[in-house]
């Protein structure tokens, strides 16, 4: 890949691509590129879980159970074995679509009414309906939503003990947690315990949780299934906007084709561009011995965009390209391995139930430029100010 290379990412990250498929920092981290390279670290059971506030999380005391984000081994594989009914084809064709679509209706009647709307909050409230109904939170106090945007701020501030600022962010931090588990996990927990339900709540129960450990999970997931969402959708809009003839496509196709291209529109702008892991033993990673204890980061973005996988162009929006990639046109933009994102499929259907619903109103357009911000240490982005307008009487 040339710097010159033409490119119609929308979410710049600023770092030059490689052309190397491994290479080390100078802070010692090892950092990887290349496709082929960063399938074999996230498949590999010589590693485990680095960063997303991990050091956190291993900060809890030992008898209480770490979210299964953070965890590795048997006991990891064996959780995703047991839910991983939640997120097959068939449970989210007959148990989410149906309220993926009303939920989507409601957000198109909300731009109807107003004539205006922010595309982060109409895809902010899809995604929360969706995972709290997968999840269970389906008994909260009014307010999820404004609690969840004061937990996942746009920027974070580092918690501590020794200045004002960390003092400030570590008692917010704890206030947040405090908010949710009584408006929302609580009522949960006490409503499961009444009444049985298929769902995760449900399973952590059955599975004898604390009630620590199911806020844990709970936080988990609204992170990796409502955050991560709500910028996709985002992403994959100004896309369409910007480009009358894909948009044009996306309208005239039938399912299968809209989530192909919204698929290559991921692979191009994956949500989360940095996944780490610390290797537990020597490990040959592109023809490249990384030995035991080492950090390694695999740059999703970059491993996303070569060509030896992707085909020519990588970083030009072409949906349904010849891909080396397998059954994921997206990429790595779920992960890969034991720590793949379960609810990749989720995540692309509720994307298009919401934007195909408001692709159908006839005049929509934009209002304003989009802006973008960085979560650094995970690559991932956050895209603000993005206001689908309709026409008067539209």
């Amino acid at each position: 890949m040339g710097d010159a290379q033409e490119s119609v990412r929308k979410v710049d990250r600023g770092a030059a691509p490689s052309g190397c498929p491994v290479s080390r920092g100078a802070d010692g981290t090892w950092r990887v590129h290349g496709y082929a390279a960063a399938r074999e670290v996230l498949r590999s059971t010589d590693t485990v879980q680095a960063g997303l506030g991990i050091e956190t999380v291993e900060k809890l005391p030992a008898r209480i159970r770490r979210p299964v984000l953070y965890q590795d081994g048997p006991g990891h594989r064996e959780q995703r074995r047991q839910t991983a009914r939640f997120f097959t084809p068939r449970r989210v064709d007959e148990h989410y679509r149906e309220l993926m679509a009303r939920v989507a209706d409601e957000q198109v009647a909300v731009v109807r009414r107003a004539g205006r709307a922010r595309l982060s909050d109409l895809s902010f409230t899809m995604a929360i309906e969706v995972v709290r109904e997968i999840i269970g939170l389906t008994h909260s106090r009014p307010g999820l939503k404004r609690r969840l945007d004061a937990f996942f701020p746009e920027e974070f501030g580092r918690p501590g003990l020794t200045s004002a600022r960390g003092l400030y962010w570590l008692v917010r931090q704890n206030v947040n947690w405090l908010r949710i588990h009584l408006a929302d996990v609580r009522p949960a927990i006490r409503a499961h315990r009444r009444r049985e339900r298929d769902d995760l709540i449900g399973h952590l129960l059955a599975d004898g949780c604390s009630d620590a450990e199911i806020l844990g999970e709970c936080l988990t997931y609204a992170a990796a299934g409502m955050v991560t969402t709500r910028e996709f959708i985002c992403a994959a809009a100004w896309h369409l906007f910007d480009d009358p003839a894909l948009q044009k496509r996306y309208r005239a196709a039938e399912e299968p084709e809209r989530l192909a291209l919204l698929q290559e529109i991921l692979r191009l702008e994956p949500v989360v561009g940095r996944l780490s892991r610390r290797t537990t033993a020597p490990l040959e990673v592109g023809g490249v011995r990384v030995g035991t204890g080492e950090l390694i980061t695999v740059h999703v973005d970059e491993a996303n965009a070569d060509p030896e996988v992707v085909g020519g162009d990588p970083l030009l929006l072409r949906p349904g390209r010849v891909l080396g990639l397998g059954p994921w046109a997206a990429g790595l933009a779920f992960g890969d391995g034991a720590h793949r994102c379960p609810g990749a499929g989720v995540a692309v259907l509720e994307a298009d139930v919401l934007l195909s619903r408001l692709f159908a109103l006839d005049g929509l357009r934009t209002a304003g430029v989009p802006r973008v911000s960085f979560k650094d240490d995970i690559g991932g982005y956050e895209i603000r100010d993005l206001t689908v307008v309709l026409p008067t009487g539209g």
